[in-house]
């Protein structure tokens, strides 16, 4: 698992690093506002440890950021902010916990666990840097959100839950339509043809096209 750690004060950020890292967790640290967001972007991290007073961006307006697009990635806030209005605040912004300092290491190690057993648990299935989350029914690709139709939604859903797997025209048509009877299954190829477009898939993309047979999905 890979946490991004975002702390400005040396002292602080290589306590976390080398106590997470003993943890088995892969770490990166970034300092300021703009160079978190950038870590995000390029690491893709599965949680965010973030301090509120931050140079560039604070850690607010950087949790906000994260928010447009990502629901999913647990966000933590470590910071010296204590009262009910800022505790309130960093949870709207879309945090997940708010851990006051001076704080336990093993306090810290113990939420970090809890979060990423409740993400464990989220149904929420990956097709390369597509997510989808079948409990708040967000789609995502690299970290923006893609808006899809109730079918293209399920659409979706089917092929990366048999992903590997080349999925007939005729068991598209029987488990996503739910239809049971001889049908035109072109209707398939106009769902298609929305879901890569709004996804930005090409033809030989995440799912590509058996010819005479059907789809596969692939990472």
């Amino acid at each position: 698992m890979k946490i991004l750690i975002v702390e400005d004060e040396p002292g602080i950020y290589t306590f976390l690093q080398e106590g997470l890292e003993d943890e088995g967790y892969q770490t990166r640290v970034a300092t300021d506002g703009q160079a978190t967001l950038d870590a995000y972007a390029e690491w893709r991290p599965d949680l965010i440890l973030l301090d509120w007073m931050l140079p560039v961006l604070d850690g607010l307006e950087v949790c906000n950021r994260i928010r447009l697009g990502d629901t999913t990635t647990p966000i933590l806030f470590l910071t010296a902010r204590d009262t009910v209005e800022e505790t309130i605040s960093g949870l709207r912004a879309g945090a997940n916990d708010y851990i006051k300092k001076p704080f336990s290491f093993d306090e810290l190690a113990e939420r970090i666990k809890i979060h990423f057993r409740n993400r464990q648990d989220d149904r929420v299935l990956r097709l390369g840097d597509i997510e989808q989350n079948l409990t708040t029914y967000q789609v995502t690709r690299n970290g923006k959100h893609v808006k899809l139709t109730g079918r293209e939604f399920d659409l979706l859903a089917y092929f990366i839950s048999h992903k590997g797997h080349v999925c007939t025209r005729e068991d598209i048509i029987k488990n996503v339509w739910g239809i049971d009877f001889q049908y035109d299954t072109g209707v398939i190829d106009v769902f298609m043809n929305a879901l890569r477009k709004k996804l930005d898939m090409k033809a030989d993309g995440y799912i590509k096209t058996v010819r005479g047979v059907g789809f596969i999905a692939e990472d």
